[in-house]
């Protein structure tokens, strides 16, 4: 499932890095082991997108000037979504970076029919490799339209699957079929326009800072429906559990595929209507960036 988190902003025009997926991974982590339930520390069926709002790019980072901002969060295991919205909503002033926002309400997203093929876009960066400490090798650059791009995305899904435990052995051999398709003509484009498909990030796993490379364009995925939907609920190539490889369906209108989330904690309903409000959140498509 996937449910939308919105915030309310309470100091407009305040900033986060252009490369600010550390900084909610770190949030959501120390909700998880706050909220004191051991099964959870270190589940990693998960995905978050970054922070979605309209923003203005500056030397310091991204500012943001919505009202309201937009976490989406994934998983298929709807008691970890409500565990970790429980200890959202009762953190009701959180401070990430130089925001300050209060959680006002959720929306849950209607699930997607997913083909055998499916175009999607990244709305947080694609990770393929996974670095060991003093090792420069996750900021190598890999072409898009070469099979090791593929063949990467392929192995590190097939095994996040099978240590998933979800799957039998005669399925998990049936998900031989594994492409992702890169647009190469989004790619071309951005190159001669001199603008970037693929950056370092930084990411800390145990403590330790790596530099990895993300890439951030859309592609076409043949695959199972059944990786189609493990990629769309648990993120795709490494670092999922901590907001990398998030992805949409591209040319999917995102206004029209929500309606009221209310977890299951008795007596706690975190939703207002838009109507009551006023007010649109941004969804994870829509976001404003003055520059590149």
């Amino acid at each position: 499932m996937r449910v939308r988190l919105i915030f309310s902003l309470k100091n407009k025009g305040a900033y986060l890095p252009f490369h600010h997926q550390y900084i909610l991974a770190q949030f959501l982590k120390g909700l998880i082991v706050k909220g004191g339930r051991e099964e959870f520390f270190n589940y990693n069926y998960f995905n978050f997108s970054g922070l979605k709002g309209q923003t203005k790019v500056s030397r310091s980072g991204l500012h943001y000037y919505s009202s309201l901002v937009t976490l989406v969060l994934s998983s298929p295991n709807e008691e970890f979504i409500d565990y970790l919205l429980e200890q959202v909503f009762e953190t009701p002033k959180i401070e990430l970076g130089n925001l300050i926002i209060s959680p006002e309400y959720t929306e849950q997203e209607f699930e997607p029919t997913l083909e055998a093929s499916n175009k999607f876009v990244c709305i947080s960066p694609l990770v393929l490799l996974t670095p060991s400490f003093n090792d420069e090798s996750g900021k190598r650059f890999i072409n898009p339209d070469t099979d090791e791009f593929s063949d990467l995305l392929y192995e590190s899904t097939l095994t996040r699957m099978e240590r998933s435990g979800w799957y039998s052995q005669e399925q998990m051999e049936s998900f031989y079929k594994f492409q992702a398709v890169p647009d190469m003509n989004y790619v071309n484009k951005l190159r001669e326009q001199q603008k970037k498909f693929a950056r370092i990030y930084s990411v800390y796993d145990m403590d330790v800072k790596y530099e990895v490379r993300g890439y951030t364009l859309p592609f076409t995925l043949y695959a199972a429906p059944e990786v189609q939907d493990f990629v769309f609920k648990c993120g795709l190539g490494a670092f999922t559990h901590k907001g990398f490889g998030m992805l949409d369906l591209a040319n999917h209108a995102p206004s029209q595929r929500t309606e009221p989330y209310k977890f299951k904690r008795e007596g706690f309903i975190p939703y207002k209507s838009q109507q009551d409000r006023g007010k649109t959140p941004p969804s994870e498509t829509e976001e404003n960036q003055d520059g590149n």
